[in-house]
């Protein structure tokens, strides 16, 4: 409670066994012992599959951070269906799917539908039942010399370094800086609001000219 005026002054109690309430992390090295454990274990548990999936390149949100790129959740439908893999079978071969994610620009679709051709053609997939090759499958040569590649990020990284982004920057032109956007959008929706009136204003005025001329 804020003091104003001729109050009592209030009598805060902190007097809270707050030592008993403080989280600590000495187990720090031993949890990077079960990491790496726990890692390893699923290494042989999945092996010759990865641990990891393939991510998105995104953008990072608000202004402070978007000239930066980062791994996003997962690839949107429109992005799997340019690079033509199914959205059932993507989830099956390591590609996640974001389906509320949208694109909102040509240059982020390219660079990642070129992502994900890249990693369909490195990609060693293996028959589901041994000695039975279906459409798809890898050749019997290719899967013999497969080895296990423990992490998709580290083949495919996301690259923030200064003059090697992903995205390309342009520069802007003289007649973009010219153009005043804010008013034409301020003159489109007047248009799109006042359509009707000035539609209902003008066939009137073409009636009473329809008028004087009988």
């Amino acid at each position: 409670m804020a003091i104003k005026h001729n109050q009592q002054i209030p009598n805060n109690h902190f007097r809270k066994d707050w030592q008993r309430r403080v989280r600590t992390h000495f187990d720090q090295p031993g949890r990077k012992h079960r990491r790496r454990d726990a890692r390893l274990t699923k290494i042989a548990a999945v092996a010759p599959r990865p641990i990891d999936m393939l991510r998105p390149i995104v953008r990072c949100p608000s202004l402070k951070y978007n000239r930066r790129v980062r791994a996003g959740r997962g690839f949107t439908l429109e992005e799997l269906k340019e690079a033509k893999i199914p959205r059932k079978f993507a989830l099956s071969i390591g590609i996640p799917v974001d389906h509320r994610r949208r694109n909102t620009s040509v240059e982020s679709l390219k660079i990642n539908v070129a992502r994900l051709t890249e990693y369909k053609s490195k990609l060693i997939l293996f028959p589901r039942k041994v000695g039975k090759v279906k459409k798809g499958d890898s050749a019997a040569d290719v899967t013999a010399e497969a080895k296990q590649l423990r992490s998709v990020a580290n083949a495919f990284p996301i690259d923030n370094t200064p003059g090697r982004t992903v995205f390309t920057e342009r520069a802007i032109t003289d007649a973009e800086k010219s153009r005043n956007v804010f008013r034409e959008l301020r003159v489109a929706r007047a248009d799109a609001r006042n359509l009707g009136k000035r539609e209902k204003r003008a066939k009137a005025k073409d009636d009473e000219s329809a008028a004087k001329k009988k």
